[in-house]
């Protein structure tokens, strides 16, 4: 098994054929000057465009609207737009919902998609989604965790060591980081 290096030797090409973790990313972008921040998407675009032109990737300026969350939140106040997962709003859920409460992918992403509805629908969506059983869908950029769940899906009683044997060696190798039967193979 060999490892590919991330180096400003690589194409832009051969980069996208690589799995890179968020870290080796950001010690990239460190080593070549560029800005560190942001999601994984983000730095794989930083990179892609510096390995293509030789230039860090102009960025727009978001400006920050004012932050409105220190008002007094009540059942029939409205979620807003840009909604933030903040402090004051974990206490007012977990006051309602109770200590159990979390602000879990599928909450967060009905928080965002409904601005116009208020805390005390928020706090029905909270219950309908915890007692639906379906799976979250995972982020394209969470590329290991969706490896892993697939990788138990077809392989009960096999650990999580060995998922994630699979899973080095996969992200070793040009191509694809979705789970195959064939990734097995490492483990005999």
């Amino acid at each position: 098994m060999h490892m590919v290096k991330l180096t400003k030797n690589l194409t832009s090409d051969e980069f996208k054929q690589y799995y890179f973790l968020k870290e080796e990313l950001k010690d990239f972008c460190r080593s070549e000057g560029l800005k560190v921040s942001g999601s994984k998407q983000e730095l794989e675009n930083r990179i892609i465009h510096y390995l293509r032109t030789g230039e860090e990737l102009k960025e727009p300026i978001i400006k920050q609207k004012p932050d409105n969350s220190s008002s007094e939140i009540d059942l029939d106040s409205k979620l807003g737009e840009n909604f933030k997962c903040s402090e004051d709003k974990r206490e007012f859920f977990e006051e309602h919902i109770g200590k159990s409460f979390k602000f879990k992918v599928k909450f967060q992403k009905w928080l965002k998609a409904n601005p116009d509805k208020t805390y005390a629908d928020a706090i029905e969506a909270y219950h309908e989604i915890q007692g639906s059983n379906q799976k979250t869908d995972i982020g394209k950029q969470f590329q290991y965790n969706q490896y892993i769940r697939d990788f138990f899906e077809d392989n009960e009683g096999k650990s999580l060591d060995d998922a994630i044997r699979c899973w080095k060696h996969k992200k070793s190798l040009k191509g694809h980081n979705k789970y195959e039967k064939s990734d097995l193979e490492v483990l005999s």
